[in-house]
């Protein structure tokens, strides 16, 4: 499908990579990684032809297909669904020339076109692209919005809704979970492993690659190497590749006693007994997996301060919002220790929550108690967005303590990862991600006894998020954490709060109890688990205007057509069903989706017949 041959690449007068040669077979799902500024999306966009390599060439089968997500924000008046649906050509093009010929009356050539648009499933088009939408978290109501009226994250959702519209037999992920909550992540991982072509997917969460990949290509010292298996399987192998070097194995040995202890320490405190069985599973994982990160140059702690207050913070019969209240009769109090994920859709009120808890927002109602020894650290896009751009990474610690050495100012900086004349340049020169861990360090060198982190992966590469994994780990203050790393969460938290309908509430399960719920909630369109029916229905069943006998009869030609491809996918189902095997609680989550899938079929099914019926009825009228 794709094929690399002695290909190397500058970006200005660093040398990217050199003489890379690979293929990669059609239908394989590759997850790309390596550190932040290797060459990842410098690869994707010469692969897009979006730039030309120094030497080598790129070569994929002629008609190839291909979609690639652009990262760029949009300025266009047009609706969210209509840019979407323009992400099928074939379907865009068919519609403008249906359009054309229904305006000029060509009633011969509109038969000709509705054939067209059938042959190419463009009458469920609409409804695959409103789908994709509310999958990845838009709103009914916002369907219709202008895309200029979106947010620069919310129009990244929409180029990605764009990318997953377009039919494509070669697609190029960069990042698409940078600006998606868990529930979207979730819906986009289960509609990529539906995808029948051949994917190559960025990203910096290793439980999306897991979900999502069956090769990593590792970008490292220029050069390409490709490991079979997903992300964890990749870090075993790099582990135990990287375990026999003998220069490393004192700080491996540190790096694994430290992990053994937290384990231990855990187990000690497990009082839940499902949360606890996943949470040490986890701690397991990290503890195989701590010597394939030793090579890593992010190395730091959070201190917590000296005094501390019990409990640090409470809220009692709270009422949030900002007009007008989006979570009610909130009682939560925050003791030394204490570690909770927030679970919750787009929207129903996580970080609304986290600045109430912070004093960035004023409670409507109820009170906030603080100890007297409270010590906030707070992250957010908007920590990052307040640095000092006109400063340094040096000035912006040294404001903090006047009394310490620049030496130690630059030690402490080290540890993440800001070297040399880095160490000095202004802020305003500084990437996405060395932004956020500009402002992780100036949090970590107040010694907090209480981290609110409102999605502090964003922008982070592996290494650095494995780091701040293992900070928390040895934080011994209280932790409030937004986050779609399933990975961060799994190993850093003991207990979830759900926020849902303007309360919260505790969550009595891990993040597996939590996806089978998102996918459970599902009884219509399979808006949440990534299913996107190739005879999605139409809205209602639309009769164009100066139908002859002709056209309704291609039409009526196109719904037997569907409904003997939605008999046969039904009867499948249905066959599944009868197989006793499937109603073990090993396969539970499998007999939902299939449940879901005959409610969704039946529903089509339906809609078909009735489309039929009228259609049919106009026809003998």
């Amino acid at each position: 499908m794709l094929t690399l041959t002695n290909l190397a690449l500058r970006r200005g007068t660093e040398l990217l990579f050199q003489d890379v040669s690979f293929t990669i077979g059609k239908g394989t799902k590759t997850g790309l990684v390596g550190a932040n500024g290797s060459g990842k999306t410098s690869l994707f966009k010469l692969i897009a032809g979006e730039l030309d390599g120094e030497a080598g060439e790129v070569d994929y089968p002629s008609g190839t297909r291909l979609a690639y997500m652009q990262q760029e924000t949009i300025s266009s008046a047009i609706s969210g669904v209509e840019y979407v649906l323009a992400g099928d050509q074939a379907f865009f093009s068919a519609s403008a020339a249906l359009a054309e010929a229904e305006q000029e009356e060509r009633f011969e050539h509109l038969a000709e076109l509705h054939e067209q648009m059938a042959a190419i499933d463009g009458y469920s088009a609409r409804a695959r692209a409103e789908q994709l939408m509310i999958g990845l978290g838009f709103n009914q109501d916002e369907l219709l919005q202008p895309v200029n009226a979106f947010s620069g994250g919310w129009q990244i959702r929409l180029n990605l809704a764009r990318t997953l519209m377009q039919p494509s037999d070669l697609m190029l992920l960069d990042e698409p979970t940078n600006h998606l909550d868990l529930d979207a992540i979730l819906w986009l991982s289960n509609w990529i492993k539906k995808y029948q072509g051949t994917l190559l997917l960025i990203s910096h969460d290793r439980a999306f690659l897991d979900e999502c990949v069956n090769q990593i290509a590792y970008l490292n010292h220029k050069i390409i190497e490709f490991f079979r298996g997903n992300y964890s399987r990749f870090e075993e192998l790099k582990a135990a590749r990287l375990s026999e070097q003998q220069s490393n194995y004192q700080r491996q040995q540190r790096e694994v006693a430290h992990m053994q202890d937290f384990v231990r320490r855990f187990r000690a405190k497990a009082t839940k007994a499902r949360q606890a069985q996943s949470r040490l599973k986890a701690l397991a994982r990290m503890e195989l997996i701590a010597p394939a990160h030793i090579d890593s140059p992010f190395h730091f702690t959070i201190p917590t301060a000296g005094k501390i207050s019990n409990p640090l913070l409470s809220l009692d019969k709270a009422s949030l919002g900002y007009q007008e209240a989006v979570l009610n009769k909130v009682r939560l109090s925050l003791q030394p220790g204490d570690r909770y994920g927030l679970l919750g859709h787009n929207g129903a009120g996580k970080s609304t929550l986290m600045r109430s808890l912070a004093g960035s927002l004023e409670i409507l109602q109820g009170e906030r108690t603080h100890g007297i020894n409270l010590k906030i650290g707070y992250y957010s896009q908007q920590q990052v967005e307040n640095l000092r751009l006109d400063e340094s990474a040096f000035t912006h610690i040294q404001a903090l303590n006047k009394s310490v050495s620049a030496q130690q100012v630059r030690d402490y900086l080290g540890g993440f990862d800001f070297q040399g004349d880095q160490v000095s340049q202004s802020v305003s020169t500084l990437s996405g991600g060395e932004k956020a861990r500009l402002a992780l360090s100036i949090i970590a060198y107040q010694k907090p006894n209480l981290l609110l982190l409102d999605e502090p992966t964003n922008h982070l590469d592996m290494d650095m998020c494995q780091a701040l994994t293992v900070a928390l780990q040895e934080f011994s203050g209280a932790i409030v954490l937004i986050s779609h790393d399933r990975h961060l969460l799994a190993n850093t938290v003991n207990e979830f709060l759900l926020i849902e309908d303007g309360r919260v509430q505790r969550f009595e399960g891990d993040l597996s109890d939590y996806k089978t719920r998102i996918f459970s909630k599902c009884t219509g369109a399979e808006t949440n688990t990534g299913e996107i029916p190739q005879d999605s229905p139409p809205e209602k069943a639309k009769v164009p205007g100066h139908k002859t006998a002709r056209q309704l009869r291609t039409r009526i030609r196109a719904i037997e057509q569907q409904m003997d491809r939605l008999q046969r996918k039904i009867q499948e189902v249905e066959t599944a069903l009868s197989d006793p095997d499937i109603y073990t609680r090993e396969q539970g989550s499998s007999l939902q989706q299939l449940l879901k899938d005959q409610i969704e079929l039946k529903t089509q099914i339906n809609d078909r017949e009735t489309e039929w019926l009228e259609i049919t009825q106009t026809l003998e009228a």
